[in-house]
């Protein structure tokens, strides 16, 4: 499946009701995401289901592809593009036979060895990181630029980097050779999430033209 993985706005519900994520999504959209993620990592099937489904509703109007967090099952029930998993998650092979050809399977890697091992095993993306601290609830370590790098020259996959990131601090992804950033603070935290989604994506751009 294509998909532009230049601006990846992941969720995060701590800093919302179930209505202003809804609005926050569809800011963020509005703003350029080319990617959301549906990340709850304390929901039951039912009730990520259940969001799921509200989030796609929004994604969809923009044509943006939903990805969801964790859950093949999910995925599947809501018709997502596709899943991310984690190395504690069900292994990417199992997502892709599951999920078929034809829908997005990214996965975490934060070292050469654990990217090349998702790539074989049919990832469409990688997300490496963390760059920064983040102030997300999910435990992070943080990843040195230059692994990132040597990452996204081991696979012939996108590689979208991700942590603390947000349109005053991408400097240090200048050289990288990066097919995107991630954010979730940075957009679901912010004021005026269409503009701080604007804003990331035209760093993101920028940078790329400079390369």
């Amino acid at each position: 499946m294509q998909f532009d993985p230049t601006l990846y706005v992941i969720t995060d519900s701590s800093y919302h009701t179930e209505d202003s994520l809804l609005r926050a999504v569809s800011e963020a959209c509005a703003g350029g995401a080319t990617l959301i993620q549906l990340r709850e990592k304390d929901a039951g099937g039912r009730d990520y289901l259940a969001l799921a489904l509200r989030v796609k509703e929004v994604t969809d109007r923009f044509q943006v592809p939903l990805i969801i967090d964790d859950r093949v099952d999910v995925a599947l029930a809501c018709g997502a593009a596709g899943v991310h998993v984690g190395a504690s998650d069900l292994p990417v092979a199992i997502c892709r036979s599951l999920l078929g050809p034809d829908r997005i399977v990214g996965a975490t890697a934060k070292s050469v060895e654990a990217a090349k091992a998702a790539y074989a095993d049919g990832a469409d993306y990688l997300g490496t990181g963390a760059i920064y601290p983040t102030t997300t609830h999910v435990a992070t370590k943080l990843t040195p630029v230059s692994t990132l790098n040597e990452i996204c020259r081991a696979v012939p996959i996108p590689v979208v980097a991700i942590g603390g990131l947000q349109a005053d601090n991408l400097n240090v992804l200048a050289d990288s050779p990066i097919a995107g950033v991630a954010v979730v603070s940075a957009v679901m935290k912010a004021d005026d999430p269409r503009a701080a989604a604007a804003a990331i994506r035209q760093r993101v751009l920028s940078m790329r033209e400079k390369r």
